[in-house]
């Protein structure tokens, strides 16, 4: 763990709000009329009858509205914490109050290939290699695929991409799966690896990440996951992502109305089925560039709207979901450093717990390794900052002051000693030498650095491996569900 990220967890740090309670309040009550009135539409014959036996009304084309006791019974019932495990069960992600964890995003189609700079399809080995390097990269927190496992047969590439994740990493995983059954799949590997089903119920080392559609639809397959995560104790991160001006309003307030009438509705059918079972608010929602039709990650609405979120999750008492790190660039370029930098500060000093996409290009469609490295730099800087400055009679530094007096200086003072490796942020990649020895080493780039500490990595670091019979098990149930579908 690096020295920032330590004392960032440890201590209070600055923070901001982009909306007033008032203004909250305003969101909260304008979501509870979207539900009562427009309702929203369920894909689920089971979750239709619950909700009415619970006092919903139903109406034709599986539209339901939920009245406002159930929202806010629903919002009582779940916890305001929630805590993920790494592999070996050690709770290293305690999502509460203005804690943030960072970690890259999940299926990306294309990766630029770190050798020969071409943009390919995504494989298997992208998620092992990506994983890796997460492993090693102490501003990491999580782990997300990062690729997806095209070269796997389309139904079990889900399964592919979990397993090359957790034989890789030993940090935490969020995960997404095709449909309930995959889901299943999936939480038996996970069950395996910490010794059965009740381990993996008291320190989850997983979290399922699932949408439902906007606008205000909750499919069956997000809702199997929905409901399967209640069942087991897995983590729900159950995240809209949405467009202004076109699967949601062309006003970002009517946005936020429409999307937290989304996770509300979600919030109800999660914990009907499981009181406190735990449930990530969140989302994951720009604006539509109405030249392209394309939701910009770079905007600057994507970390405003996110910040937003992290204060209506604090607002409801919930652990936060968000997004940061990511570009629309198509290549880890200056544009890229500029809207990762931006985001990545933003999710910080937002107090957002899960921070997912660090490292995205081209729209969330591109993966490259490099980006990685260059991401983590800008995290232990957004670390430093989101630390604040510590202040008490040991820093406020009067006795030292007076000791070297006017006209000495400080550099060989015990108190500089004591103090400047945890005072001073500190960068591995990024230059702070003079030009002229940057010219005598080579005018290396930051982008040449990054691919080079990849290499390293690649070459040098060895993650925990599992252990054999647990590995051969893995590869039982990937079989298996082979023979299912196949």
């Amino acid at each position: 763990m690096s020295i920032n990220k330590m004392n960032h967890l440890a201590q209070n740090g600055p923070s901001f709000s982009f909306l007033t309670e008032d203004q909250l309040y305003d969101i909260h009550v304008a979501s509870l009329e979207v539900l009562e009135r427009s309702g929203v539409r369920v894909d689920s014959d089971e979750v239709l009858e619950t909700l009415e036996a619970n006092g919903a009304y139903l109406e034709e084309g599986n539209i339901v509205k939920i009245p406002t006791a159930m929202v806010e019974k629903a919002l009582d019932e779940a916890p305001g914490k929630v805590t993920l495990a790494d592999r070996n069960g050690n709770r290293t992600m305690r999502c509460e109050k203005n804690r943030s964890y960072f970690g890259p995003g999940s299926d990306l189609p294309k990766t630029v290939d770190l050798e020969t700079g071409d943009l390919r399809a995504s494989k298997k080995s992208d998620v092992a290699r990506a994983s890796t390097v997460v492993d090693a990269l102490p501003n990491y927190d999580f782990m997300m695929s990062y690729a997806i496992a095209t070269d796997a047969p389309d139904q079990l590439s889900y399964l592919h991409q979990f397993q090359a994740m957790v034989e890789n990493t030993t940090k935490p995983i969020v995960f997404t799966a095709r449909d309930g059954r995959d889901f299943e799949q999936i939480v038996e590997i996970a069950a395996t690896i910490r010794g059965g089903y009740e381990e993996l119920r008291k320190n989850p080392f997983i979290a399922c990440y699932s949408e439902p559609t906007s606008p205000l639809i909750h499919s069956k397959d997000a809702i199997d996951k929905l409901l399967g995560c209640a069942d087991y104790g897995i983590p729900a991160i159950y995240t809209p992502g949405a467009g202004a001006g076109t699967t949601a309003p062309s006003t970002l307030a009517g946005l936020l109305t429409q999307i937290n009438a989304e996770i509300l509705s979600g919030v109800v059918i999660h914990q009907l089925r499981e009181n406190g079972a735990p449930f990530v608010y969140g989302a994951a929602c720009t604006s539509t560039d109405m030249r392209t039709t394309i939701m910009p990650h770079g905007a600057p609405e994507f970390p405003m709207l996110g910040a937003v979120f992290a204060q209506l999750a604090r607002y409801y008492d919930l652990p936060s979901w968000s997004t940061a790190g990511n570009s629309d660039a198509v290549i880890p370029d200056q544009q890229a450093s500029i809207e990762w930098t931006n985001s990545l500060l933003l999710a910080e000093l937002s107090g957002a717990n899960i921070v997912h996409d660090v490292g995205y290009l081209g729209t969330g469609l591109v993966g490259a390794l490099e980006s990685l490295p260059i991401c983590n730099e800008i995290m232990e800087i957004v670390r430093y900052v989101g630390r604040g400055i510590r202040i008490d009679s040991d820093t406020l530094a009067t006795e030292v002051i007076e000791r070297v007096g006017p006209g000495g200086h400080y550099l060989t003072d015990k108190h500089t000693l004591e103090h400047f490796k945890e005072e001073f942020s500190s960068t591995d990649l990024l230059n702070r030498d003079r030009y002229d020895n940057w010219l005598m080493e080579g005018e290396v780039t930051l982008r040449e650095k990054a691919k080079e500490k990849v290499r390293n990595i690649l070459e040098e670091h060895e993650p925990e491996r599992i252990a054999d019979d647990t590995e051969r098990k893995i590869t039982e149930i990937i079989e298996e569900a082979e023979q299912e579908y196949l």
